[in-house]
């Protein structure tokens, strides 16, 4: 299971479950102290919540899972969520930020698509809650942030290199975010079980490629 913040930065932002820390130079400093640890209890448990999904299923996570997880009372949890729900929540923000990370541009294209694969291969349970919620109709937008950016961008590329092709980003951005994120599973669990995550990472890792270049994104870009 891969949720440590060494890998995921995302973990290090609270932002979206909340909970903003007001600027150092506006506090006294023994208020910036105060919310630096709220801060770092904030991201301590939705780091715990976030494990608790991944090794056990979303059932498994609640509030005094959560309290047990960290040795610290159910009040303590209070204070930062009101309930099961917004932890939840805070979850499903934590994956949408790791999948968010597939777009960006300080990265190669060859490791992010490594990144997201390795990402869906190892978090399945946190897969399922993000990818549940785009098959019960939430829109995409609220999952997935940079969807717009993306499309745009593809449909960019595809107008000024492919006109004639008439190619449809939309459609070609949800199958490529369907193949990063649950071929890989489909294709671990099902195909090739016995074949070890990195194995298939190559594998998936060549055969994106080998589309792109095809449709004429530049894979080394």
């Amino acid at each position: 299971m891969n949720y440590a913040a060494a890998r995921h930065p995302a973990l290090a932002r609270t932002r979206s479950c909340g909970y903003a820390p007001a600027m150092a130079g506006q506090l006294p400093t023994n208020e910036v102290a105060r919310n630096k640890g709220f801060a770092q209890t904030h991201r301590d448990m939705i780091e715990a919540a976030v494990r608790l999904v991944s090794q056990k299923g979303a059932e498994a996570m609640s509030v005094a899972a959560v309290a047990r997880e960290l040795g610290i009372s159910r009040a303590n949890v209070y204070y930062h969520f009101a309930n099961r729900e917004a932890l939840l929540a805070a979850v499903k923000d934590w994956a949408s930020e790791q999948i968010a990370r597939g777009m960006d541009t300080d990265w190669s294209v060859a490791e992010r698509t490594a990144g997201l694969l390795r990402f869906a291969l190892d978090n399945p349970e946190l897969i399922k809650l993000w990818s549940d919620d785009l098959l019960a109709g939430v829109d995409i937008r609220s999952a997935y942030t940079s969807w717009d950016e993306f499309v745009g961008g593809l449909q960019a590329r595809f107008d000024a290199e492919q006109s004639e092709a008439g190619m449809d980003a939309e459609v070609y951005g949800t199958i490529m975010l369907t193949t990063a994120y649950i071929a890989p599973r489909i294709f671990a669990r099902c195909v090739r079980p016995d074949q070890p995550t990195e194995r298939i990472v190559e594998r998936f890792v060549q055969e994106q490629r080998r589309v792109l270049k095809r449709d004429g994104l530049d894979w080394d870009e």
